[in-house]
């Protein structure tokens, strides 16, 4: 089953996050072990409570007891929008998920050879990021060839990335939302050596115009120049951009494809395409118009979820499935038809549309009807 990628760990971070769950020394928050006699970095009070310029130190005392700090937890710098240095000392070995999330006043990090794991997201949304380094003599992530990104070395993926980041031509994955809330990253070349990219690898890179993948590569292309990556075997769109045209071969939307790209106005989905993934289009708030053509037949959880802009929508009488909040909070929405062909509709396909005033299914529906002209979606 399918996970929003950061949407329920922030959830969760938020619900958590009233209250510090740790022991604050020097101003830094911390889980203490006595059993271990390690301690990890927490967050403070949410938000933006660290800032300025932070060095973790190697140990701390309290009561004294001094314990070794071996870890930065998760969510521990999260939104801290305020933090502009960190500096990790060689005692740590873990940075969990999402750490320094939405840390967008942070311009460099250097990780030292200690850490052995770094979880998912733990430097997405970090706009300014412009230096990424990782130490000689670290034996399980590396900076190779002055990429500015942190690659994972046995399996050569680049698991965080930020807007000077060039690629290595030895690199041949790109991790889960490896560039997530890169906001200021305009250009991306995918090397031909890359065979695996991983959901939202690109996405919520508002300012992206060019996307590019290198000739030779034999899993992905840009076919037609179309500043969009393509699975090659399969025609599948897995990562567009503002300035995406989407090639007739194409014959799938993927998953995530344009998940946050708030900066789409407007794109062409030609008719070779059958159908549109999970999150494809979620949050591209400036999208004021879209035309799903008759070749589609499924459209995907919460594909469309958020398209504030969106002011009508023509669901085209070869679709048979909506997934769940397909539509959901498309709040410009007025009115909805939906086709006979349609036999399956998700819970909350069409919630927060606080401004549809008209719903219809239309006759020869086997599945569904709005009788009676009840404005509303009936299953019969």
């Amino acid at each position: 089953m399918k996970t929003r990628l950061l949407t329920t760990l922030i959830a969760v971070f938020l619900a958590l996050s009233a209250w510090a769950n740790g022991t604050e020394i020097n101003g830094i928050c911390y889980e203490l072990d006595t059993n271990t006699m390690t301690a990890s970095v927490t967050y403070l009070d949410y938000p933006d409570t660290y800032a300025g310029d932070i060095t973790i130190p190697a140990s701390v005392t309290y009561d004294g007891t001094t314990y070794s700090v071996t870890s930065i937890g998760r969510w521990a710098f999260a939104n801290c929008s305020g933090l502009t240095s960190i500096t990790i000392p060689n005692s740590v070995t873990s940075i969990g998920e999402a750490a320094f999330i939405y840390c967008e006043g942070l311009t460099s990090i250097t990780i030292p050879a200690s850490v052995t794991s770094i979880g998912e997201s733990a430097f997405s949304y970090c706009t300014s990021l412009t230096s990424i380094k990782v130490e000689a003599g670290n034996t399980t992530y590396d900076s190779r060839d002055n990429c500015n990104a942190i690659i994972e070395t046995a399996s050569n993926t680049l698991v965080a990335g930020c807007k000077a980041t060039t690629i290595p031509s030895s690199v041949t994955s790109i991790g889960l939302a490896a560039f997530y809330g890169c906001t200021r990253l305009t250009s991306i070349t995918i090397p031909s050596s890359v065979t695996s990219i991983e959901h939202a690898a690109f996405s919520y890179c508002t300012s992206l115009t060019s996307i590019k993948v290198e000739a030779g590569n034999t899993t992905y292309d840009s076919r037609d120049n179309c500043n969009a990556i393509i699975e090659t075997a399969s025609n599948t769109l897995v990562a567009g951009c503002k300035t995406t045209t989407i090639p007739s071969s194409v014959t799938s939307i993927g998953d995530y494809a344009f998940y946050r790209c708030s900066s789409l106005t407007s794109i062409t989905i030609p008719s070779s395409v059958t159908s549109i993934g999970d999150w494809a289009f979620e949050g591209c708030t400036r999208l004021t118009s879209i035309t799903i053509p008759s070749s589609v037949t499924s459209i995907g959880e919460e594909a469309f979820d958020g398209c504030t802009g969106l002011t009508s929508i023509n669901i085209p009488n070869s679709v048979t499935s909506i997934g769940d909040n397909a539509f959901y909070g498309c709040t410009g929405l007025t009115s909805i038809t939906i086709p006979s062909s349609v036999t399956s509709i998700g819970g909350a396909a069409f919630s927060w549309c606080t401004s549809l005033t008209s719903i219809k299914v239309e006759t020869g529906n086997t599945k569904y009807d709005s009788r009676d002209n009840c404005n509303a979606i009936i299953e019969t």
